[in-house]
């Protein structure tokens, strides 16, 4: 990381410039991940938690009790916040559930839609320097109002605050799986994690 102290306005521009790569060069190697998940499950999982986290991971799934003990680790401050944003969340997306009103569309011939939450959905938290639990709280809500069976959540941060959002939104499973390779260990399964979703006649697992 570089550090600038007092730089001078013509170098403004150059300072907030954001790393950019050709995407060409993005969606091959992203490419190469999934390939590599769908063709050798929990092995290239392993071995890109080491490449990309330094982290040597054989069990991907959180322990329950961790996930139970997360509000332990949590200042008051930061607890209260991410209350406080459940409570805000939940309100705004408790107030898109509508009761359709039927139509006739002749005599005797109702007609209505009728919405149904996915039976079961992946979502994904990026790691990084701050906790996203506002992701999560994002994604999990909707999924929670929506009458989803299980959700589950996959990660490569084990910060508390993630884990106790995902209590608070009813997440059924937490993985320890970051980046690309966790998409694709939604996407294609693992030797390990059973089909997770069902969803647009496309199979998506865990």
């Amino acid at each position: 990381m570089k550090v600038y102290q007092n730089p001078s306005k013509v170098d403004f521009a150059e300072i907030c410039q954001r790393p950019a790569m050709e995407y060409g060069q993005i969606s091959a190697k992203v490419q190469e991940i999934l390939t590599n998940v769908k063709l050798h499950g929990d092995a290239a999982l392993r071995q890109y938690a080491l490449d990309f986290d330094n982290a040597l991971i054989d069990n991907f799934k959180v322990d329950a009790e961790q996930i139970a003990n997360a509000e332990k680790n949590l200042s008051p401050a930061l607890k209260k916040a991410i209350d406080t944003a459940f409570d805000n969340n939940y309100a705004f997306h408790k107030g898109q559930l509508k009761a359709e009103e039927p139509v006739e569309t002749m005599p005797g011939v109702l007609c209505w839609r009728k919405s149904v939450g996915i039976e079961k959905v992946g979502i994904y938290i990026p790691g990084g320097s701050a906790p996203l639990f506002s992701t999560v709280l994002m994604l999990g809500i909707p999924a929670m109002i929506a009458g989803c069976k299980e959700v589950v959540l996959c990660s490569p941060s084990a910060h508390p605050a993630i884990y106790y959002a995902a209590l608070k939104v009813n997440v059924s499973s937490v993985f320890r799986v970051g980046g690309a390779q966790a998409i694709a260990a939604m996407a294609y399964g693992t030797l390990k994690y059973r089909r997770c979703i069902k969803y647009m006649d496309q199979e998506i697992n865990l």
